[in-house]
């Protein structure tokens, strides 16, 4: 389990096309030092596994169920990426529940300076649309965020504002309008929704 808030930038050293899907290397030594193989890590919120460690260097697959499901097939080489650990027993859970289950894919329509920070419009998919909320919580691009404002019942968009740290700290700062962003919407609306519906 994650929870949204982003240790680290990563950067993309290597692509790598495989039978399933591709290979990633990634280097970032404060997030990936100590990591082993076996061990997971979100990349832009997908939960990955480590295949091979060295010096602050990870490999992970990425098949293609994750690639159909995300922006990770959109990464090359020097691309930068969000990185967190799991969650360890015991730990402080400052975000929300995060599964490192990417749902979907988002388009950032509109970008606006607010002062410091930035609100973002991102467009989603219908099928999504329905677990998101104001005031709830989303995670876009592996950070947990909340929604400040939903589109009316026909509309598909939700907003989010951006305080100069996240912009500073997440790719969420490097992203521009028409970019791709992945979407995970909150897994506990998923649950009582099929729970209603038995």
């Amino acid at each position: 389990m994650f929870t949204g808030i982003v240790a680290g930038l990563g950067t993309v050293t290597q692509v790598e096309e495989t039978a399933t899907g591709r290979r990633l290397r990634l280097v970032e030594h404060q997030v990936l030092g100590d990591m082993q193989v076996g061990d997971s890590v979100a990349v832009n919120g997908v939960c990955l596994t480590a295949i091979a460690v060295a010096d602050g260097e990870v490999s992970v697959d990425v098949v293609q169920e994750s690639l159909d499901r995300s922006n990770l097939g959109e990464l090359r080489l020097g691309g930068r990426v969000d990185l967190e650990r799991p969650m360890p027993a015991g730990g402080r859970f400052d975000g929300h529940i995060v599964q490192g289950h990417v749902d979907g894919v988002g388009v950032v329509s509109f970008i606006a300076q607010e002062g410091d920070a930035v609100r973002m419009r991102i467009e989603l998919p219908e099928q999504l649309a329905r677990y998101v909320v104001e005031k709830g919580s989303i995670t876009v691009d592996g950070v947990s965020l909340t929604v400040t404002a939903v589109g009316t019942e026909l509309s598909t968009w939700f907003e989010i504002v951006l305080i100069p740290h996240t912009l500073e700290v997440t790719v969420l700062g490097m992203r521009g309008e028409g970019d791709r962003v992945n979407l995970e919407v909150d897994v506990l609306a998923k649950y009582v929704e099929r729970l209603m519906r038995t």
